[in-house]
């Protein structure tokens, strides 16, 4: 199966060079960024679960286990004890966060009619599964959605670029927010960007 990557052109590029001229910079300096996109959404919030508070290398080891292990879809993560799923290198609450949305997913949670609901409606529906916050839900509306317009005020690496692009000292929620609106409402291609300076 071939790799799909985040779309995005000339059209976002320039109304992010126009709103903000140090992001013109990164993006200039940085080119454009190829970043994968897993288009299924259940197995792209299993994804982000596995990916919480480790590292991005570490997460890919666990989530290849996870794939090796059986396919990840709601009925083969059910048919799956805790202790096999923390088996692949995860811990037991997280194995038993995966264990959760898997039992939404077969219940309760259509996921093949996110494409037709708003960011906020996913948020809502995904936040109310144990173990699923707003950060693991904004990955998923990026990076299998393809949400145009999320920048994540939950993520620190995030936050972290956003405060050297403008030589802050600290980022208070107001001031996020006004970055973010400035981007609108291609906030997913600057989070791209952000990411990616961590790099340079």
């Amino acid at each position: 199966m071939s790799q799909t990557y985040f779309i995005y052109g000339e059209q976002e590029l320039e109304h992010l060079r126009k709103k903000d001229k140090k992001l013109s910079g990164l993006i200039d300096s940085i080119g454009i960024i190829q970043r994968p996109v897993n288009p299924d959404p259940f197995s792209a919030l299993i994804e982000s679960v596995v990916a919480q508070q480790i590292s991005t290398k570490a997460a890919a080891t666990v989530f290849a286990k996870l794939n090796t292990l059986c396919q990840i879809t709601p009925s083969k993560l059910n048919a799956l004890t805790i202790e096999e799923i923390q088996s692949c290198g995860m811990s037991m609450r997280k194995a038993g966060y995966i264990k959760n949305i898997a039992e939404a997913a077969e219940n309760y949670i259509d996921f093949t009619t996110f494409t037709e609901k708003s960011d906020q409606e996913i948020i809502k529906a995904l936040t109310a599964i144990k173990g699923v916050g707003i950060w693991t839900v904004e990955m998923l509306l990026i990076f299998s959605l393809m949400r145009p317009n999320v920048v994540s005020y939950g993520d620190l690496i995030i936050r972290r670029s956003m405060m050297r692009l403008y030589g802050l000292k600290e980022l208070p929620k107001e001031r996020f927010d006004r970055y973010a609106k400035r981007y609108a409402p291609y906030g997913s291609v600057a989070s791209l960007y952000l990411w990616a300076m961590v790099n340079i």
